[in-house]
Order: structure tokens, then sequence, then C-alpha cells
């Protein structure tokens, strides 16, 4: 009897010790669940398999001078061969959305422009470069001359075989046309956003660290005379690259836009890591937005739309 009543209390024991491990195992990994959640900011961006948003997934938005819509509209379009996604975008104030890939470039119209927009990319800190991908350079090239635009000198680009070339959009906003030859629309349905910034360190931190984005090797730009660093996610690039820390800026002629599934987990993770909040996360509502700046105060903004319910619907 007593030797049953010792395995009795041992057995207890032993489930203790068992139920205790699987508390403690459960407590670490949501630990440490929570910490993965603070580490970047990517798993709350729009993911590959998602279901498509419809307001873009990483985009660029571009101010100009609304006196020259139409002139935009016909850079954009005609020449560079872009559907805008509603007719209405020739008329009136509204913003002119032109969908690239699952991602957007949108063009606002404002009252004044900023004096920096068209300097060279080399000269000013901001948001300096869009670029963009195509296969023809004899059809892109006839565009150009057709509407009376200086014709784009094509020279050997950084991608196997393509050529590339600088432009300026009719508001003196820069564009890098790079042409691959042949190439199927898959690797066509995509741009890259280019940043001249003050302290290369800083801002690698930002969108590799604080983003979580996908850090790509350094390639050497022949257009611009300098190294570039590239961070990907989706459709999108943002390429960095500093010509000193003295430079005149323009932060605010362009920004980019993150859509996301959970803004308020963006507002977590600002807050955990030190970000810069420009504009604080907003009241509930469609959109739900916090706005953060970078190192040099180029606007990365989030939001969240309300038929993303805070969870990451599949196909």
């Amino acid at each position: 009897m007593k030797s049953s009543g010792k395995s009795k209390t041992l057995a207890a024991l032993i489930s203790a010790l068992m139920l205790a491990c699987v508390l403690i195992s459960a407590v670490s990994m949501d630990s440490y669940t929570q910490t993965k959640n603070t580490e970047s900011v990517r798993p709350l961006l729009w993911q590959q398999g998602m279901t498509r948003s419809e307001v873009g997934e990483v985009n660029v938005f571009r101010r100009f001078s609304s006196d020259r819509r139409m002139k935009m509209v016909e850079f954009y379009g005609e020449v560079l061969g872009f559907r805008a996604l509603s007719a209405a975008a020739l008329g009136g104030n509204a913003m002119i959305r032109y969908p690239i890939g699952t991602s957007e470039v949108k063009l606002f119209p404002v009252a004044q422009g900023s004096e920096n927009k068209s300097g060279a990319v080399q000269k000013v800190v901001g948001i300096r470069l869009l670029t963009f991908f195509f296969k023809d350079e004899a059809a892109l090239t006839a565009r150009f001359k057709q509407r009376g635009y200086p014709v784009p000198e094509f020279r050997p680009g950084s991608e196997g075989s393509s050529r590339a070339a600088l432009a300026q959009d009719p508001d003196g906003q820069w564009v890098e046309l790079v042409v691959v030859p042949g190439a199927p629309q898959s690797r066509l349905d995509r741009f890259e956003i280019g940043l001249t910034v003050s302290d290369l360190d800083q801002s690698r931190a930002f969108y590799r660290d604080f983003m979580g984005m996908e850090e790509l090797k350094p390639v050497r730009d022949e257009l611009l005379g300098t190294t570039k660093y590239s961070y990907r996610h989706g459709d999108t690039t943002i390429n960095l690259w500093t010509f000193g820390k003295d430079l005149p800026r323009d932060t605010n002629t362009a920004g980019i836009q993150y859509i996301v599934w959970n803004v308020e987990g963006v507002d977590k993770v600002a807050k955990a890591l030190g970000a810069k909040i420009d504009r604080p996360l907003s009241a509930p509502g469609s959109p739900r937005t916090v706005w953060l700046v970078d190192p040099d105060g180029i606007t990365n903004y989030f939001a969240q739309f309300a038929e993303n319910n805070n969870q990451p619907s599949r196909k």
C-alpha cells in the first residue's frame, strides 16, 4: 500500500512537471513570436499569395504642379504607355493612378511644386528617380519623337543586355527608362524608386532592418556614376545612393506608401524600434494610417483599408 501511494505521488509529480514544461514552452514561444513581430515591418506588408490589393501594395506618390496636368497625362500615358485606372484622370483635381505590376505610381496635382525637384539626381536629397522597364527601345523612342520630347540617349544598362537612359517628365522630375529586349511582361511589371540619401549607413539600416526588405547585392550604376544599394518587396525595389551629406533636400515632392493588413502592428514596431513618427496612428476608419519618415525625412506611410480585416487573406 505504501509503495502504491509513493507511485501515485511520483506520477502526480511527473505530471505536474510535464505541465509546467508545456506552460513554460508556450510562454517562451509566445514571447519569441512577440519578439519576432517587433523585429521589422515586413510581415505586416502585403505578401505574395495574398488576394491582390485594389489600391496597390508598395506604391510611390509624387506631387506635381496642377497647371501641368494634361502634359503629365500625355507623358505617362501616351509616351511611356501606362494606363490610368480611370478616365476621370483627365480632369478635376483627383490623383492619377498608374498600376504597374501589383503596385502603383500615384500622381497628385498641387498648387505649386518644389523648386528642387528638377535638380540633378546627384544634387538633391530625396526621392529623385523612378525606374520603369520596357522591351522595345525603338517603339519607346518613337513615342518621344512623336510627342516632341527630347529623345533619350540610351547606354548599356546593368541588367544583362539591357539599355538605360534618363529623362525628365513635364514637371521636371526624373525617370529612368530601362529597355530589356524581348522581356516577358512579368519582367516589365515592376518599378524602382531611387533615393539620394545623406547617410548611406543610416538609410540602409532603415530599409533593411526596420522595414525588413530583401537586400540585394550592391551594383555599379553607370548612369549615375555611383554604387546603388537595393531593397526589394514584391514588384517594387527601393534603390539608395549618396553623393554627400550637405545637399539641399526635397522630401515633400514624393513619398512611399505601403498597404498593410495591420496598421496597429506597424505603429507598435515603430515605437519599439524608435522610428520617427511624422503623423501618429489615426483613429479607426478607412483608411487608417500611420506616417513615418526615414533618416532623411522622406515619407514612408502605411495604410490599412476597411477590407483588410487584420488577417492576411490568401488566394
